[in-house]
């Protein structure tokens, strides 16, 4: 394993304070908690978006805070909930007369640090409220969830969300806006190799040099199937059958199309997927309105990929629209 690490135990704080050290005028800092939060933050005049979940899916969460987005992160280790603790440190932090709402993807340890986290902010007078996000079609369970993963999509709520938040939407009608994104949205993603945490040193699974994992969660639980290696427009066209008939989406409908790299993939393949799927929906009917290709929510250093559609209407198109100042920049 070759990786720009110092000791593997420090990966995350130091990942962290990169961050922070890279957005001096914007981002906070708090390392007792994980904690990246927005120097103007909290602010009464609107509902404070949060999410957490565990590390290693960078630009999610931590690099996503900024002003039209999340107002705060308090990630967990690499693959792994944040304590309970951060949450309810977090909550605190983050209070504001208009509450704190709490994004969460759906995973057994996740729910479960945040639901414990909110009871205990909730005890303290902090009004918090919960929206869970679930947006992969690949399986029904996992090894991780009860219910369908919540993987690339989120960042639709997050966007969604987050500039509803900063035009000054309450803390009901933020949760209304989160759900009714979460439920328009569906994702399903392919590894073509296994990720390797830094702790430990080498893949997390196996994937033999002709062999893909269709279906594959971001943390390398299994998918749908294991099966040879196909050319990409094969590929694609699997992934996408899966998620347009899910909704589904039919002909006449506005998408906004992300093809999302898990972490080893260049991007000049990922913009060879998004040429298929763009076919593929336009031929179908199905109008590309607004456009994604990046890393959004990976694994690690995973070569694989996500494809995403959210069906649009003039409200959810507006809010992924609007202004949005991150932390994680390219240019």
């Amino acid at each position: 394993m070759k990786k720009f690490v110092n000791d593997p135990k420090a990966f995350v704080p130091e990942m962290l304070e990169g961050l922070a050290l890279a957005n001096p005028d914007t981002l906070t800092y708090v390392p007792e908690y994980n904690l990246i939060m927005r120097a103007d933050s909290p602010r009464n005049d609107k509902v404070s978006i949060v999410q957490g979940s565990g590390s290693g899916h960078e630009p999610a969460h931590v690099m996503a805070v900024g002003k039209g987005m999340l107002d705060a992160a308090c990630p967990g280790d690499v693959f792994a909930a944040p304590p309970m603790d951060y949450v309810y440190e977090t909550a605190k932090r983050l209070a504001s007369d208009k509450g704190v709402l709490l994004l969460v993807n759906n995973y057994t340890g996740d729910r479960m640090a945040f639901d414990m986290g909110k009871e205990m902010a909730d005890a303290d007078g902090v009004r918090t409220e919960l929206l869970f996000i679930n947006d992969d079609v690949a399986v029904k369970d996992s090894l991780y969830t009860i219910g369908r993963r919540g993987v690339a999509g989120n960042f639709f709520v997050i966007k969604a969300v987050g500039a509803a938040s900063e035009e000054g939407a309450d803390l009901d009608e933020c949760i209304r806006i989160g759900k009714k994104v979460n439920d328009v949205t569906r994702t399903m993603g392919v590894a073509l190799t296994a990720c390797t945490p830094p702790a430990k040193g080498s893949p997390l699974f196996e994937l033999a040099d002709d062999e893909i994992e269709m279906g594959v969660g971001i943390h390398g639980e299994p998918g749908r199937e294991r099966k040879k290696i196909a050319p990409a427009d094969a590929i694609v066209d699997e992934l996408l059958d899966a998620i347009v008939g899910d909704l589904p989406y039919s002909s006449g409908d506005r998408v906004a199309l992300m093809v999302n790299g898990l972490g080893g993939t260049p991007i000049s393949e990922l913009y060879i997927l998004f040429r298929r799927a763009h076919q593929r929906l336009a031929d179908q009917g199905i109008t590309v309105a607004r456009s994604y290709v990046n890393e959004y929510c990976t694994s690690l250093d995973m070569a694989g990929a996500s494809i995403t559609l959210v069906k649009l209407d003039d409200e959810i198109e507006r809010l992924l629209q609007a202004p949005a100042e991150i932390g994680n920049r390219i240019f």
